[in-house]
């Protein structure tokens, strides 16, 4: 690195932290922390099912019975629609396009819950008691059986999670770190394009740390190895620029937005040990809107659905970094314009 880079990333003064009273940042910290309480338990406390999706085979008009049934239940736990074929329906299921297929026997009493538990155990497990129960109410049972299992390695489908946060948690923190010891907000452009730079090498070194980490190290994952790289330098991307620009916003204090959005939101609505159709509306929103959600998403797909329908999360995260990188440059061209103005005059 040149000594004019080395200048351009040591910028002291550039984020000095506001002059705020002792109080001040104490009551910030503890609305964080209530904050961290009040999401973890709202979206944690009573998983209840809403709108799981699910696909029915079945003779008309038995078919349409069956989904007018689970239309018209209380609170609406399960989006119920009519095949058009058996092989279609089994198809979205392993593309992870749906929960579950309920294939009806005609000839008989038992029918067949087709489900994938690596899409998430908590929505399988709510959609097999939902499912049992309406076939009990009709005198008849069912047999479960799962189409795309979780991985040996990964007993309870949270690997991805725990990976994703692991990444998004390095991408913040290591901005965090730089905003703390070398200014927050940078100076000129050429600053802020060394700052920029300086999380490209290490965003690809925290994704293959990563990939190798779940997969040859622990044999949690059976996945490619480059590819899973791939997709924890986007979300280390995200998650670093996202924290550069808040921290070009607000100084030192973008670093506690940065907590708030990637920990307080991010985590309890990522869909880690509860997936979205399982958590209130509010953090079933945010889920595959942020980051986390959007990074576990991806890897989950990646890893049991054969990369099918990971378009909308890659643009998810491509999106947070365009506008962070777009918001940091902003705010800095316009910081540098106001300086330059202000020295002339």
């Amino acid at each position: 690195m040149t000594t004019t880079e080395t200048t351009e990333l040591h910028e002291p003064t550039a984020g000095a932290a506001p002059k705020l009273p002792t109080w001040a940042f104490c009551l910030a910290v503890l609305v964080i922390q209530l904050g961290f309480v009040l999401s973890f338990v709202g979206a944690f406390h009573s998983p209840t099912p809403h709108e799981i999706s699910l696909r029915v085979v079945a003779p008309e008009p038995v078919a349409q019975s069956i989904t007018d049934g689970f239309s018209n239940a209380p609170h609406r736990p399960v989006d119920a629609v009519v095949a058009s074929t058996e092989a279609d329906a089994m198809d979205d299921l392993r593309s992870g396009r749906t929960s579950g297929v309920y294939i009806v026997d005609p000839a008989g009493t038992t029918d067949t819950l087709a489900i994938a538990s690596a899409g998430g155990t908590s929505v399988a497990t709510a959609l097999e008691k939902i499912v049992d129960r309406a076939a009990a109410s009709n005198n008849r049972t069912i047999v479960v059986d799962d189409e795309v299992p979780l991985q040996a390695g990964d007993a309870n489908g949270l690997t991805g999670f725990y990976l994703v946060v692991g990444w998004i948690i390095g991408g913040y923190l290591l901005a965090a770190v730089l905003g703390i010891t070398s200014g927050a907000k940078p100076s000129t452009l050429r600053g802020m394009s060394v700052r920029l730079g300086v999380f490209l090498p290490y965003a690809v070194l925290s994704g293959l740390g990563g990939a190798l980490v779940v997969g040859p190290l622990l044999g949690a994952v059976e996945i490619d190895t480059a590819a899973l790289t791939l997709a924890g330098t986007l979300i280390v991307l995200a998650s670093a620029y996202t924290t550069v620009a808040l921290q070009s916003l607000f100084g030192i204090v973008g670093i506690a937005i940065t907590i708030v959005v990637f920990v307080v939101l991010g985590n309890p609505s990522a869909g880690g040990a509860y997936q979205p159709g399982l958590l209130p509306p509010f953090w079933s929103a945010l889920s595959t809107g942020v980051p986390n959600g959007a990074g576990t998403d991806l890897v989950r797909r990646m890893v049991y659905f054969d990369f099918a329908g990971v378009g909308p999360s890659i643009a998810v995260l491509l999106t947070w970094v365009v506008i962070a990188v777009a918001v940091a440059f902003t705010v800095t061209a316009l910081r540098t314009r106001r300086i330059d103005h202000t020295t002339t005059r």
